[in-house]
């Protein structure tokens, strides 16, 4: 293992003290699940039996507090536990008719429902049930898990503990295991059990306690680990890591074309990984037998499917070999999991997903994995990396035991899985697209970003005011994860920093579907006194900005091969003259003339271009915050107080346009709803005649 610290006693007496029982189960889930060391995101479960007021008979009774199904012990609430009558769970006992029939026993589940709590409970729930302990934690900590899926672990688990942990071998979640567990916590000597290939139960009679011994089983088990290990992890190194700019850079190239190869059916999003731990398997000797193997715990299992793709990639040759041959591996993995499918079937399994890998592990350089959505391929990959850990323990005792093929297959497309599956909302809109909004921190930047983000995109945006974007990324992280959001400071006007935005996108999401090229200025003078410096900067950042950006924008769109839709957000000014304004005008006409010659020439590649025009949004404006507010009020003769109102009454419609309803119209263009439509213009502008089109 590589050398952890200690788990350290989080536990506070003083702010545990005034908490009730419920309170302290949810303290203590939130204190183990706060360190990944203990259970990964989504993880695991607590529990606690609490003595509670029965709201029909006003009797006191007993009530299994147990984690829901789907929540995360790292940021549950109250609200994330189900709660169930004690007696009820123990009457199900005379309704189980054996393992042939564990799932029905799920159904009955709700039956036992206190106090008609919506939160539904986990397969788990019986594991729980009838340990004859108050307080119960399931964890699945990499050191316990190498234990549990080492060739002898029941061996090494009576070495280790002394008699203090049981052993139960393999067996699937269910009715059958809850009552074995319970059977294991009989034995007065015992604090908890190790479950072969799974993970750690621990049980006590407060919750204080049974968090501690908790941490004392998995501090244990991490130092006996690390004193144990002495030859080289995974048989040693067999090449070293590529620099961390090299491996970024091979990511960023790689990225996309695993996307573009992977994601025609659903759109996916990537995550890259090149920690210490990653890059150790990745560069060892035995990666390529151990890779194989798979994982060992149904967590792991679940979000990494049945093995890895090992990629075909000798750093010291460049990315060219990888390339050529990346098709062969890609429909051999293809070919493999839809065997393993056909192999393990049942007849009432659900229909084969989608047979792609979804952790690529690159030799030099690290691991990628591809999910629907960022936090699914982050998640994966901090499992998968816990599998790694797993194999490193048990590799340094013993010898490390994957999942039987049968068993994972089982796991995978278990019927009470699918069902779950099937129970998750529908994605919306933009789900596993990836947009770049230039101009981000602005106005309109900031809308589209938003509105994007509502429709579950994954959006980069890049500015060149790095305190605005970074207060940007704060309030949009807030409000939609950090998963979604990305940001860079990029000058739209430097090749080499466009350039690494495109890279950027692709390392951080793995590609790109949506380019909203919006960065602007304004100025305004009479054309005497438009000097070759106002004319250079507008021509610069409004012309040429917009020609690098989307220069290398298509040419990471092309390398996916997925198609696209380029957003160029220009101006009324680009139809319609408008008096001093010379330099600002006849830039917006050239990008509104560049997004026609690219809408004829990438049409091929299923590339969309199309154009908003805005007008007056003063709201939100960096454009409007400066001196062009002061320059149109003068050029209209007006105060500057009085603009708004000046084109709101110049207007058609006698409307205000605000950066929302620009942000509408550049979604329409980005979405699927106008996948028809490529080559056009919408104005943004409450109605300007001058600005017809036609």
């Amino acid at each position: 293992m590589i050398k952890e610290p200690p788990l350290p006693n989080l536990w506070d007496d003083q702010h545990a003290a005034g908490m009730s029982e419920p309170e302290r189960l949810r303290y203590r889930s939130n204190l183990l699940g706060s360190d990944k060391r203990i259970t990964n995101y989504g993880g695991g479960n607590t529990s606690a039996k609490v003595r509670m007021k029965d709201p029909l008979t006003g009797a006191e009774v007993e009530v299994l507090w147990v984690k829901g199904s789907g929540g995360d012990l790292g940021s549950i609430g109250l609200e994330g536990f189900a709660t169930l009558y004690l007696d009820k769970l123990e009457g199900l006992k005379s309704l189980y008719r054996g393992r042939p029939f564990e799932d029905e026993m799920v159904g009955y589940l709700p039956h036992c429902t206190f106090n008609l709590n919506p939160r539904a409970a986990s397969i788990d729930t019986p594991l729980h049930a009838y340990i004859p302990y108050r307080h119960v934690d399931h964890v699945h900590p990499d050191a316990i898990i190498a234990i549990a899926a080492s060739r002898d672990g029941e061996r090494l688990t009576q070495e280790i503990f002394g008699g203090k942990l049981g052993w139960l071998p393999w067996q699937r979640p269910g009715f059958d295991l809850g009552l074995k567990i319970a059977q294991q916590a009989q034995n007065p000597e015992y604090v908890g059990v190790i479950l072969g290939g799974h993970g750690l139960f621990t049980w006590a009679d407060t919750a204080k306690a049974c968090y501690e011994t908790t941490l004392q089983v998995i501090n244990r088990a991490t130092a006996w680990l690390e004193e144990q290990a002495s030859a080289p992890a995974f048989g040693g190194p067999q090449r070293a890591a590529l620099a961390p700019q090299q491996r970024r850079e091979i990511a960023a190239a790689l990225m996309p074309l695993l996307r573009g190869k992977i994601g025609r059916e659903e759109p996916k999003i990537g995550h890259f990984n090149d920690s210490e731990a990653v890059l150790e398997f990745v560069n060892s000797r035995d990666l390529d037998r151990l890779a194989s193997l798979g994982t060992s715990c149904p967590d792991h299992f679940l979000r990494t499917k049945i093995r890895p793709l090992v990629l075909k990639f000798d750093p010291s040759q460049g990315l060219g070999g990888l390339v050529a041959g990346l098709d062969e591996q890609l429909a051999a993995y293809r070919e493999m999991y839809t065997a393993y499918y056909q192999r393990c079937k049942h007849p009432d399994s659900p229909r084969m997903r989608d047979p792609n890998a979804v952790v690529y592990l690159v030799p030099g350089v690290g691991m990628i994995t591809f999910a629907k959505d960022k936090a699914t391929a982050r998640i994966a990959g901090e499992y998968y990396t816990n599998a790694i850990q797993v194999m490193r323990g048990a590799e340094g005792v013993s010898a490390y035991v994957g999942l039987e093929e049968q068993e994972a297959f089982d796991i995978e497309y278990w019927l009470l899985e699918e069902a779950k599956l099937q129970r998750m909302p529908k994605p919306k809109s933009l789900a596993g697209k990836i947009a770049l909004i230039t101009g981000g921190a602005g106005g309109i930047g900031k809308a589209t970003a938003v509105r994007f983000l509502e429709e579950e995109a994954c959006v980069v945006l890049t500015d060149i005011d790095p305190a605005r974007l970074e207060e940007v990324q704060g309030e949009l992280a807030e409000r939609y994860g950090p998963d979604q959001v990305r940001t860079l400071r990029a000058d739209a006007t430097l090749e080499a920093e466009v350039e690494a935005s495109m890279a950027h996108a692709a390392v951080e999401f793995g590609g790109l579907d949506i380019l909203v090229s919006n960065a602007g200025i304004a100025s305004a003078a009479p054309i005497e006194e438009t000097t070759l410096e106002i004319w250079n900067r507008n021509m610069d950042i409004l012309a040429k900005g917009y020609f690098l950006v989307s220069r290398e924008a298509v040419k990471l769109l092309k390398r996916q091969g997925l198609g696209g839709s380029v957003v160029f957000v220009a101006s009324k000014n680009g139809l319609a003259a408008s008096p001093n304004a010379a330099a600002y005008c006849t830039a917006k006409a050239a990008e509104i003339h560049l997004a026609r010659v690219l809408a004829l020439e990438l049409a091929p590649d299923q590339i969309r271009v199309n154009v908003v025009n805005p007008d007056a949004v003063l709201r939100g404006s960096k454009i409007w915050s400066g001196k062009w507010s002061q320059e149109r009020a003068a050029a209209y003769k007006i105060s500057t107080d009085e603009l708004e109102e000046h084109y709101r009454a110049r207007s058609l419609l006698k409307r205000s346009v605000y950066p929302e309803d620009v942000a509408e119209a550049i979604y329409w263009f980005a979405s699927e709803r106008s996948a028809k439509s490529t080559g056009n213009i919408l104005n943004v502008d409450a109605g300007n005649a001058v600005s017809f089109t036609r």
